[in-house]
């Protein structure tokens, strides 16, 4: 898996089948995905999967004082099943823990079961509204769910 400096046409269109996708499961105002460019900022570390077919996943950590979060993370349909979210996350939780970071926290919709069902199995636990979240109207985060890991 690459770490990625920049929008390559491979993430481009990754996150343009996760935004439609997202599109699909919950109104605008309840999606708070970044935009391409501020994923690639001094504070987030974004990676590539790639199998023989080519660019099949993603996944970024936003890096903050006290915690990092899981950012833009997307696996192809044709790619699940395959452990392709699982090394993702795995490479994810390593940045974090390298960066210095004790805690890992996410954002998911409750539409997405199998990317809830990965994080319980990889042990994150629910919490509540965290950083920006939790000053959102609770209309915003309505179908929200929020993680944590500790990585210590």
């Amino acid at each position: 898996m690459d770490r990625a400096p920049a929008p390559t046409d491979d993430i481009r269109a990754l996150i343009a089948e996760l935004d439609r996708t997202l599109a699909e499961l919950y109104p605008p105002e309840q999606r708070h995905g970044l935009v391409l460019d501020a994923i690639f900022q001094p504070h987030i570390r974004f990676f590539l999967a790639r199998s023989e077919a080519g660019a099949v996943g993603c996944g970024g950590i936003a890096l903050f004082s006290d915690f990092a979060e899981v950012k833009r993370m997307y696996v192809r349909p044709s790619a699940r099943g395959q452990g392709v979210a699982q090394a993702v996350l795995a490479r994810l939780e390593t940045e974090a823990r390298e960066a210095g970071c004790d805690v890992l926290r996410l954002e998911t919709g409750e539409s997405q079961q199998a990317a809830i069902r990965l994080y319980e199995r990889a042990g994150f636990s629910r919490r509540t509204a965290f950083g920006d979240y939790a000053t959102m109207p609770p209309a915003m985060i309505a179908t929200s769910i929020f993680f944590e890991k500790r990585l210590g």
